[in-house]
């Protein structure tokens, strides 16, 4: 047992030797060394002026008042033929394939029903059979014509001015390579 007490005493005289005045030499050099530290702060150049420049081309402002004026007055005039085309696009009821982008189809095959051909699309992991008459993607696509190739759409797309255009756009067959 002699050996166990001697161990406590030993160990106990170690703890009292760690008290409140054994770290104070840490604490006065980590006060000694805070106040010597001098920070180093650079100061910021202020900002520079901006000076706007005249516009490189010459002739009128392309974003003047002007040239706004003369955009809107263009727009107004919009051939009937045109919003004509876009009215009856708007009134009909939409199709279900018309809420995905042409980017999302991919024809994957053709049937002939009755004589007629009918279009197999893959949209979002589903087959959907299309037929002339229907209407594909965000563009008011109406599908006009059906091959065993290809699968034709009429869009009618706006242009950079405002004005409502038609233009021609196809799908191609997908094939798929069996490995």
């Amino acid at each position: 047992m002699k050996p166990l007490l001697w161990m406590l005493v030993t160990m106990t005289a170690g703890l009292v030797g760690c008290g409140q005045g054994a770290d104070e030499d840490l604490r006065q050099w980590m006060q000694a060394q805070f106040n010597d530290s001098k920070p180093q702060v650079q100061s910021i150049n202020p900002p520079t002026q901006f000076v706007p420049q005249p516009y490189a081309l010459g002739g009128a402002d392309p974003f003047g008042p002007d040239r706004l004026a003369a955009v809107l007055q263009g727009s107004s005039a919009t051939p009937v033929a045109s919003s004509a085309l876009l009215a009856s696009e708007q009134r009909r009821r939409k199709e279900p394939l018309e809420s995905f982008p042409l980017e999302d189809m991919s024809m994957v095959g053709l049937l002939d029903r009755s004589g007629r051909k009918v279009a197999l699309l893959k949209v979002a992991g589903l087959l959907h059979q299309v037929r002339v008459g229907n209407y594909l993607g965000p563009n008011f696509g109406r599908v006009t014509k059906i091959t065993e190739a290809e699968l034709t759409l009429r869009e009618i797309v706006q242009d950079s001015v405002g004005e409502w255009s038609e233009r021609t756009t196809t799908l191609q067959l997908q094939e798929e390579i069996s490995r």
